[in-house]
């Protein structure tokens, strides 16, 4: 039962994982398309003691090519814009999000949740089995006469 446990743990670790963790390695490297992010929308979510801001706008290629609008940017908060302003951006594939020049270290948690997935599976198909004698217990038929020594 507990290798069942160990098992689906693992497996829903890396379902959540792996289809994260080509676009966080992306978004770390900056590998995407390069272009300017204007802020146009500070959206901010009050918790107990604490505020979390984001930026929302839009991205244009360098080249012009790819124009989204409605991206949040990573990383933003109340004090890293103001409505206008124009940062250097990346778009690394993601459907509502672009990055600004320091990137991401999305791929922290998700590398750790591989790890933890890697060492769960290794810890449940490593550990010794129970190996149970189907005869234990049950008295060993005596041998043939003629089998006998002596």
């Amino acid at each position: 039962m507990l290798i069942a446990v160990l098992v689906a743990v693992a497996l829903y670790l890396l379902y959540l994982a792996l289809p994260n963790l080509g676009p966080a390695l992306r978004a770390a490297r900056l590998d995407g398309t390069a272009g300017t992010f204007t802020a146009q929308r500070l959206q901010c979510v009050r918790h107990p003691g604490h505020e979390s801001c984001s930026w929302q706008g839009t991205f244009v290629s360098d080249d012009g090519a790819v124009r989204r609008e409605g991206v949040w940017l990573h990383g933003s908060d109340r004090s890293s814009h103001q409505a206008g302003q124009r940062t250097r951006a990346y778009d690394t594939g993601r459907e509502s999000r672009v990055y600004g020049p320091g990137g991401s270290r999305e791929w922290v948690p998700i590398a750790l949740m591989v790890a933890v997935s890697g060492a769960l599976l290794a810890f449940a198909f490593s550990r010794p089995r129970e190996r149970r004698d189907p005869g234990a217990g049950e008295p060993v038929p005596p041998l043939p006469r003629d089998s006998r020594p002596g």
